[in-house]
């Protein structure tokens, strides 16, 4: 059994190498929220998650001033009651929001430092459907400058090339004509027998653009559309559900189990991408995947596959982890000291204790907004 000691915190702000855009925004630099949670043992767990462009102090200010000091002097295996009590003492700052996204960063640093203390991966220690691999889609496909629909389509080759058999891309931003010539140039690129997902990024704000959208991309037969309307629209995705035959997937910025399960009692979803880094932790996801499961819902988490190919692993509606092959668009793969092996399509799992990483603390260093001080400890 073990205490927790202390919660340090920090934000790093690393920009992206080449400006990137998506539908509806274009970035620049991204926000992480980094934390670290040390039991009396001497053990260490760490949690993290984006938390936008800008403002990412104010994830740092949720941790320090509201819910770090819930868990000073607690038992780390008390988890449940740890992420209630955090949860009703925000009740009036989140339940959404960075507020939540804090309180996610938290909770995975705990299941972290358990396992990390008894020392076995995440994955085993939430209990394994699989101990090997786990299946992997490479995500990228975004709108730069002078990318042209050939060069798209050679990207998305080059992750066919090295293995995968499902790919990503970004659509919404451009005309009717200018998107159906991406997404056809990519299906002839990947070939048909590629699982094509298509993300639009909140591209849409009414039924009629979305279908006129759908009519252009069904003919290239895609695997999914990912978050066709603002998150909030969740009628309008039941509709647009029930009107194309391509699968609707959504939920990667959803929070907590009440918003999933909207999603579900309106059949606006059937794919949840939920991200245990922004829905509530690794303990909230467990819940709504497995809500899920009694829907006949599959999930496939959103980005930071760092965290989900542990919980793809131990989730039995679980279907891909989202895979970033370089760091330009996810760079948080910037401020850690190990990456994930892919093999053929699939994530190796980890097999060190816990998480199977930590930060690179000169990287973190070198990107915090603190400084050469970056991390803010609680006692």
């Amino acid at each position: 059994m073990s205490r927790i000691e202390s919660v340090s915190v920090c934000i790093a702000r690393v920009p992206l190498d080449v400006v990137t855009s998506f539908a509806t925004r274009t970035v620049s630099a991204r926000d992480y929220c980094l934390v670290k949670v040390r039991s009396d043992g001497g053990q260490e767990g760490i949690g993290f998650c984006y938390v936008g462009s800008a403002g990412g102090r104010l994830a740092q200010i949720a941790v320090e001033e509201l819910l770090a000091q819930k868990l000073i002097g607690q038992e780390s295996l008390r988890v449940e009651g740890l992420w209630q009590e955090m949860y009703s003492d925000s009740l009036l700052h989140g339940r959404a929001g960075v507020v939540m996204r804090a309180l996610s960063i938290l909770d995975a640093a705990i299941w972290d430092l358990n396992a990390r203390t008894a020392g076995v991966p995440l994955h085993a220690y939430l209990g394994s459907v699989v101990n090997d691999k786990v299946p992997a889609y490479a995500s990228g496909g975004y709108y730069l400058e002078g990318k042209t629909p050939s060069k798209l389509g050679d990207e998305l080759a080059s992750y066919v090339a090295a293995g995968f058999s499902a790919v990503k891309m970004k659509v919404g931003r451009l005309s009717l004509a200018e998107e159906e010539e991406r997404v056809a140039a990519a299906r002839a690129a990947v070939g048909d027998d590629v699982l094509l997902m298509l993300d639009a990024n909140n591209a849409w704000r009414d039924l009629p653009t979305a279908i006129a959208y759908m009519d252009r991309y069904e003919r290239y037969d895609p695997y999914w559309i990912e978050e066709p309307f603002s998150p909030d629209e969740i009628d309008l995705h039941a509709r647009l559900a029930r009107s194309v035959a391509t699968t609707v997937a959504t939920g990667e910025i959803g929070y907590g189990r009440w918003y999933f399960k909207e999603l579900l009692d309106k059949g606006a979803a059937e794919i949840l991408q939920t991200d245990a880094l922004v829905c509530g932790g690794i303990s909230e996801f467990r819940r709504i995947a497995a809500m899920a499961a009694s829907y006949g819902v599959t999930v496939s988490p959103h980005w930071f596959h760092d965290v989900h190919v542990h919980l793809v692993a131990a989730t039995p509606n679980a279907r891909f982890v989202e895979y970033f092959p370089d760091d330009q668009v996810l760079n948080f793969r910037r401020l850690i000291d190990r990456q994930l092996e892919q093999r053929e399509g699939a994530l190796l799992l980890p097999q060190t204790p816990g998480l199977g990483f930590a930060f690179d603390e000169q990287a973190v260093k070198r990107y915090a907004l603190s400084g050469s001080q970056p991390w803010t400890t609680i006692r």
